[in-house]
């Protein structure tokens, strides 16, 4: 005796549920991705306040800088101690300026090729025997794009000055960016604080504008 084969046919209602409930998902997975589309993107960091224009760096560099700033300095506004254009190429004459002032700064130069970088201090630049700073200190570039190159945790010499150089960064009797008692003179060398790359396009570079601003 052969088995039987049973045929199963929906009812008309029941092919119209079946159609309604796959159309009621399809609406709600479009309905998702619409939301998912309108989702509001993440705020912008707030963007500082300059009291006055640089001469080195542009608004997009800004933005850029910022990105890489301490959360605690974030959105503060950043004040001009320093700059050759108006306080001529002096050492001697950056210390002064940042007498008083306690806050982290911002150290960017342009070079004679015309190529910008510097550094981040956690402190002001002063006269120190010895190195001071923390992790937060860091070197950067625009070579165009920008590279930052962070603590690595090797070691601590962060910042040191004396009345002939001021240096950031050491490793192997190298200096990640060291500047002369003029203003004038300066170079750049990976060394093990940073891990980083040669600054500008030559070890040894010529400063045609610095700017030392101070973020409080």
């Amino acid at each position: 005796m052969k088995g039987l084969r049973w045929r199963y046919t929906l009812l008309p209602s029941q092919v119209e549920d079946a159609v309604s409930g796959k159309e009621s998902e399809e609406e709600e997975e479009e309905e998702e991705k619409e939301e998912e589309k309108a989702a509001p993107a993440p705020e912008d960091p707030v963007e500082p306040e300059l009291a006055e224009a640089s001469q080195v760096i542009g608004a997009s560099e800004i933005r850029q800088l910022n990105l890489h700033l301490p959360p605690r300095i974030t959105g503060h506004s950043w004040s001009l101690a320093f700059c050759t254009s108006r306080d001529g190429f002096s050492l001697r004459s950056l210390y002064r300026q940042m007498e008083g002032h306690s806050g982290p700064v911002l150290l960017v130069l342009r070079d004679q090729d015309e190529q910008v970088f510097g550094a981040f201090s956690s402190s002001a630049l002063r006269l120190s025997k010895g190195f001071y700073g923390t992790g937060e200190t860091f070197l950067f570039s625009f070579s165009p794009q920008l590279k930052v190159f962070k603590w690595t945790g090797s070691n601590s010499f962060f910042v040191k000055g004396d009345l002939d150089s001021l240096m950031m960064g050491s490793g192997s009797g190298q200096f990640g960016l060291w500047l002369d008692g003029d203003l004038y003179h300066g170079g750049s060398h990976p060394c093990a604080t940073f891990n980083n790359e040669v600054l500008a396009r030559q070890e040894e570079f010529c400063i045609r504008e610095l700017e030392a601003w101070v973020l409080s």
